[in-house]
């Protein structure tokens, strides 16, 4: 249980760096106050135009008398809104790391040269780490849409539904959303997302120490645009520590090969 509290203590150590740190935590907000505002756009053309859908989606209902039709597409409408926001919220890391990366490689490098040792590069063109990125963030999206599958049917169990799903799923969130904050550091390091993958369940309750209160942080997106400098400052700690406990991440880089 000791590895729990260590890995909410790399949450608070990140967020102290950063606000130690005042330069670089407005560096780090910019990709997500960018990302914000790209999402907040979009779900606000998804409200205006929410109904428009549910209505070209249903021209069977045309002829439908009061109340039922403008039931049917109020709740299609509330549908399709809800959906769209819990995207937005699923996708709002994956895209804000994508369109930070240079940010938040250069937070993470920062990061590392404040703590001593060396710092690590990988040797690839920006172009390159980008792929790399959103590659990598598509193949964690989509074991995180096998879990969201398998999760929400074993929500239609009572009481068990209702409890143990929830915390489960948040569990899940943490951890792949730790994967993906300490790639920043680890990806330098020139580590697959297979090798990063086997090198967190290796510590699983240091990750999920980690990453559970922060996914559940957020779950607002205000929140994540504020915590998220941070996040990535303690997430460099912790692959650090994971690659090199004794030493600080001193693993050689080696370059990623191309595809």
């Amino acid at each position: 249980m000791s590895d729990l509290g260590a890995g909410f203590g790399y949450l608070l150590k990140g967020q102290s760096w950063v606000f130690g740190h005042g330069r670089w935590f407005g560096f780090g907000l910019l990709p997500g106050l960018i990302t914000l505002v790209v999402y907040a756009g979009a779900l606000v053309g998804l409200g205006y135009g929410a109904d428009d859908l549910a209505a070209w989606a249903t021209p069977f209902a045309d002829d439908w008398s009061s109340p039922w039709l403008g039931l049917l597409r109020t709740t299609l409408t509330a549908f399709v809104f809800v959906f769209g926001l819990f995207l937005a919220v699923i996708t709002f890391t994956a895209v804000t790391l994508l369109v930070g990366q240079p940010f938040y490689e250069s937070l993470s490098e920062q990061v590392e040269r404040s703590e001593g040792g060396e710092v690590h590069e990988s040797g690839l063109p920006l172009w390159r780490e980008l792929w790399i990125s959103a590659r990598d963030s598509v193949r964690i999206l989509l074991r995180v849409a096998l879990f969201g599958i398998a999760l929400f049917a074993c929500g239609f169990i009572p009481v068990v539904g209702q409890t143990v799903v929830p915390a489960i799923g948040l569990c899940v969130s943490g951890f792949f959303l730790a994967e993906e904050l300490t790639g920043v550091a680890l990806q330098r390091r020139g580590l697959v997302l297979k090798k990063r993958l086997g090198l967190l369940r290796g510590r699983r309750l240091l990750v999920l120490g980690f990453g559970v209160p922060l996914a559940a942080s957020f779950l607002v997106p205000f929140v994540a645009v504020f915590l998220m400098p941070g996040a990535v400052a303690g997430a460099t700690l912790l692959a650090r520590d994971l690659v090199d406990p004794l030493g600080g991440g001193a693993a050689p880089a080696v370059p990623e090969k191309t595809a």
